[in-house]
C-alpha cells in the first residue's frame, strides 16, 4: 500500500507525522513524497487559527480534485483541525473518508486499514491521557531533529484553543526523552532542538519540580554539537535554567519566549502572567546572565484592549528592549475562547495593518544586528548549496530553522550540509548575512 504525507503547521505536528510514517513503515506500507498515485494520502493538520484553518482546508480540496481524477485513493484527515471540527469535516468535505484526533496518532495504521476498506474511519480518545512513545522517521536534514518533551498546555492564555486542542501539559518521562535523544545523536542529528508548547514547565506534572535544568545538562553529555530551545513562559524562567543555558557550551545562546505583547491591560486581559516591567527586567536579566544572546519572540497586534496607546507602548519597547527575532501575527479571535467574546477588539484589517508596522520597526532591529555582525568570525553549520546565489548556505547560533533567515557563504572548497565551519560576515543580501569561509593557514 503506497501512503503519502501531508504536515501543515508547526513543529510539533512534524513530530506526530513523523511517528505516523513510521508505524506505517513498520506496518509494510510504503512511503510516497508525491501524493498523486498515493493509495491514501495522510494530511495532518493544524487548527489553531484562521490562516491555519485556511491552510488545511484547501490542501483537503486539492487532494479531493486528484482524489476525483482518480490520482488518489483516499483521503485521512488527522491532527488539530480534525479535534476541533470533526463533524463539520465529515458533513461539508465529502471527499475525506475517515479521521483521528490528536491523542491517536498511534492508530495510524487500523485508520488507513479502515478508509482502504471503506470503513467508517473515526478515531478519537482523550486529549488529556500520557503521552503516547512512538518511532519516527526523520523528515528534516540528518544534521538537526526536534525533540518533544511534553504535550498540550495549561497556560490558558484568553485567545488560545490549544488546551483544547491538545490537552492539558503532559511531560514526558525523562527516561524516554533521553532514550529517544540517544537516538537522534546515534543517527547523526548535530543540532536538538527542544520543543513543546512552554519548555519551561518540563517535569512539574511528573515530578512536582521544574525539571528542564537538569534534562539539559543530560542532554549536553550526548553527542550533539547544538542543542537549540523552543519555547519558553516568561514568567517561570528561572535562575537556575538561565545558569544552565549559560555554562553548558553546547546549549545555543538562543532563547525563543513568546511574549505576545508588552501592555499590563492587554497581558492581563489576555490571562498572561508577566507585566512590561516584569519583562523589561527579565530580558535585562537574561542579558547579563548570557553574553552574546539572541532573544526571539512571537507577538499579537490587535488583542481585545489594543487601543492606539497600546500599539504604540509595544513598538516603543520594542525599539527599547531590541530583540533581534520578533514575528507578529495579527489577533485572530477563536471560538469558544474568552478572548473572543472581549470587547475593545480593532478590526482584522486593522490588526493585520498593525502587524506591518511592527515588521517595520523589527526591520530595523534586525538591520542593526546584521550591522553589528560584520566582521565577526562565527561558527556556522552548513545547509548546503544555494544554486540561485551560487553560495553556501547555513545558520549560526542566532539563527533557528525555517523561521530566522540564513547566511549565505563564499568558500574555495566543497562544504557539506551537517558540516560546522567558520565563516566571517562581511555583508548583507536581501537583509540576509554574507560572508566567506574563513581558515587559518
Amino acid at each position: 500500500m503506497k501512503v503519502s504525507f501531508i504536515s501543515l503547521g508547526c513543529d510539533k505536528n512534524r513530530v506526530n507525522t513523523e511517528q505516523m510514517m513510521a508505524l506505517c513503515v513498520d506496518a509494510g506500507m510504503t512511503l510516497q513524497g508525491d501524493p498523486e498515485g498515493s493509495d491514501v494520502v495522510v494530511i495532518n493538520t493544524c487548527g489553531f487559527i484562521d490562516s491555519a484553518k485556511s491552510e488545511a482546508i484547501d490542501n483537503i480540496l486539492q487532494m479531493g480534485a486528484l482524489k476525483e481524477a482518480g490520482l488518489v485513493g483516499r483521503i485521512l484527515v488527522t491532527g488539530c483541525l480534525s479535534q476541533r471540527y470533526s463533524e463539520e469535516i465529515m458533513s461539508e468535505l465529502p471527499e475525506v473518508d475517515g479521521i483521528m484526533g490528536t491523542a491517536n496518532y498511534g492508530r495510524i495504521v487500523e485508520a488507513v486499514n479502515e478508509v482502504m476498506q471503506g470503513k467508517p474511519c473515526r478515531h478519537f480518545a482523550d486529549i488529556n491521557g500520557a503521552v503516547e512513545e512512538l518511532p519516527r522517521i526523520l523528515t528534516t536534514p540528518v544534521h538537526y531533529a526536534y525533540l518533544r518533551i511534553a504535550e498540550g498546555c495549561s497556560n490558558r492564555c484568553a485567545y488560545c484553543v490549544i488546551p483544547s486542542l491538545r490537552g492539558k501539559y503532559r511531560s514526558r518521562p525523562m527516561e524516554e526523552v533521553l532514550a529517544e535523544a540517544k537516538a537522534l545523536a546515534d543517527e547523526g542529528v548535530k543540532e536538538c532542538i527542544v520543543i513543546a508548547q512552554d519548555i519551561t514547565r518540563y517535569g512539574v506534572d511528573l515530578y512536582r519540580e521544574r525539571k528542564l535544568p537538569e534534562l539539559l545538562r543530560e542532554l549536553c553529555k550526548l553527542d550533539f554539537h547544538w542543542i537549540r530551545l523552543h519555547y519558553l513562559y516568561p514568567d517561570t524562567v528561572s535562575d537556575e535554567l538561565l545558569d544552565t543555558i549559560a555554562h553548558e557550551e553546547k546549549i545555543c545562546k538562543y532563547i525563543d519566549m513568546p511574549i505576545q505583547h508588552c501592555n499590563d491591560t492587554v497581558l492581563k486581559a489576555m490571562n498572561r502572567r508577566e507585566t512590561k516591567d516584569g519583562l523589561r527586567a527579565l530580558y535585562k536579566k537574561m542579558r547579563e546572565k548570557i553574553p552574546g544572546l539572541v532573544l526571539r519572540t512571537s507577538l499579537i497586534t490587535g488583542l481585545p484592549y489594543e487601543d492606539e496607546a497600546a500599539f504604540d507602548e509595544l513598538c516603543d519597547f520594542l525599539r527599547e528592549v531590541q530583540i533581534p527575532r520578533a514575528g507578529a501575527f495579527p489577533y485572530s479571535p477563536e471560538e469558544g475562547t474568552p478572548a473572543a467574546a472581549m470587547p475593545n477588539r480593532v478590526d482584522t484589517a486593522e490588526a493585520q495593518h498593525r502587524a506591518e508596522l511592527v515588521a517595520e520597526v523589527q526591520s530595523r532591529v534586525m538591520d542593526a544586528f546584521n550591522e553589528s555582525r560584520l566582521g565577526d568570525v562565527t561558527e556556522v553549520l552548513c545547509d548546503g548549496f544555494d544554486e540561485q546565489s551560487m553560495l553556501f548556505v547555513g545558520r549560526s547560533y542566532a539563527e533557528s530553522p525555517d523561521i530566522d533567515g540564513r547566511i549565505y557563504f563564499s568558500a574555495e572548497r566543497e562544504v557539506r550540509a551537517g558540516e560546522f565551519v567558520p565563516v566571517r560576515l562581511t555583508g548583507t543580501m536581501d537583509g540576509e548575512p554574507v560572508g566567506e569561509l574563513y581558515e587559518e593557514e
